[in-house]
């Protein structure tokens, strides 16, 4: 699949991560940011994105330079067997990331479905979608390309259709604040998700034709491409007044461009969360195929989707921002300011690096009682970045090794 000897241009990473931006759970978390009226959730959906937009980007940077997966890179800071544990991890959240997508996916096509047809069943559509993503993935990377550029195509289409009737009601700019969300908080779910591709950025920008290309290609795709869903889902929810993306999209009358809507963007940005499963894998089993695993790893996400209830959206979010936040805050810091580039060819666990680590999940949760105004994750990052920074000499011999 994507280990073939090929390349992907400024505009292939733009396709792919505005493919992945324009999903329903984008426009759903956008719609959860409605109490704070269409001014103030704008504000803090732009600025966010923009925040989580450039840490993902640095993050992005090293994959694209190194060429390593955005797992294997973090033995940089925490050696080998470190890595094992965050592989571990990314591969369980990827696969909560399937699951979510393919059965939010699935339940608003039925309600679509429902309207459209009279047909009702969330499962079949759910199996639909895995059927979908996981041709996706068989199609390998040059295949890939060309399908997700004619499907990101029709996407942006059917966005700027969603654009006109969301936006032609003047009404919904105008609405004010109810005071039962903080900026703060909206800030946070904005940065959020950018925050979440973190563990896949450099899976597709170490494949990038030219790094300034495929950085800045990332980085534009995925902040229009999300910052528009956001602002579609905030939109829409005032406008329904229900955060339900299949009753926000029925409330729009748009029929089977809103069904179209539902599954291609499912399917792009689910098979993302796959394959990066895939390729997180065989960071401890590099022997292994990355489409074998991820076909394997969507199979798996489906089964959770159709026999596991999914709920509590925003709590695996924020489990997220908790866990990966601070990883990435000590591997910026020791890429960037400690110029440490390369992984270490031993078996290795650096124990100091997952103590600041550890610091870093209990200080997001500390953050979060807070309620800060610019959320909880930046000033995470910046606080475990700073503890790593002044503590990196008095740790850096705290490393366990194995022949």
């Amino acid at each position: 699949m994507m280990e073939e000897k090929t390349t992907l241009s400024g505009f292939g990473l733009f396709a792919l991560w505005f493919g992945a931006a324009v999903s329903m759970a984008e426009i759903f978390t956008g719609g959860l940011i409605a109490p704070l009226g269409f001014s103030e959730g704008l504000k803090a959906i732009l600025l966010g994105h923009l925040i989580g937009g450039l840490i993902l980007i640095l993050g992005g940077y090293i994959g694209a330079k190194s060429k390593l997966p955005a797992i294997m890179s973090t033995r940089i800071s925490f050696g080998r067997y470190g890595s094992y544990l965050f592989s571990f991890l990314n591969v369980l959240q990827l696969i909560g990331w399937t699951a979510v997508m393919i059965i939010s996916g699935g339940r608003a096509a039925n309600e679509l479905g429902i309207s459209l047809f009279g047909f009702d069943s969330i499962n079949t559509w759910a199996i639909a979608i895995g059927v979908f993503i996981g041709l996706w993935i068989w199609l390998g990377k040059v295949g890939f390309q060309k399908l997700n550029v004619v499907a990101v195509v029709l996407l942006f289409a059917l966005t700027l259709v969603l654009c006109g009737v969301v936006f032609q009601e003047g009404s919904i700019l105008h609405v004010k604040p109810t005071g039962e969300m903080s900026f703060g908080s909206a800030l946070e779910l904005s940065v959020i998700m950018p925050l979440s591709w973190l563990p896949l950025i450099s899976d597709y920008t170490r494949f990038a034709k030219s790094k300034k290309g495929g950085l800045i290609g990332s980085f534009t795709g995925y902040f229009v491409g999300s910052s528009l869903m956001y602002a579609i889902g905030l939109a829409i929810a005032l406008y329904a007044q229900d955060a339900s993306v299949g009753t926000m999209m029925m409330a729009l009358h748009l029929g089977f461009a809103a069904l179209g809507i539902v599954l291609l963007s499912t399917i792009t940005t689910t098979f993302l969360d796959a394959y990066s499963a895939g390729v997180t894998f065989t960071n401890i089993f590099p022997q292994m195929s990355e489409r074998k695993i991820a076909l394997a790893m969507a199979l798996i996400g489906l089964l959770v989707a159709l026999f596991t209830p999914i709920e509590q959206y925003e709590t695996f979010l924020y489990a997220i921002g908790s866990v990966f936040g601070p990883l990435f805050a000590i591997l910026l810091s020791d890429y960037f300011i400690f110029k440490k580039e390369q992984i270490e060819p031993t078996l290795s666990l650096h124990v100091g690096s997952f103590i600041v680590w550890a610091m870093g999940v209990v200080l997001y949760y500390w953050f979060m009682t807070l309620d800060l105004t610019l959320g909880s994750t930046l000033p995470t990052m910046l606080a475990t970045s700073t503890i790593f920074i002044i503590s990196k000499k008095a740790i850096a011999s705290w490393t366990l090794k194995s022949n």
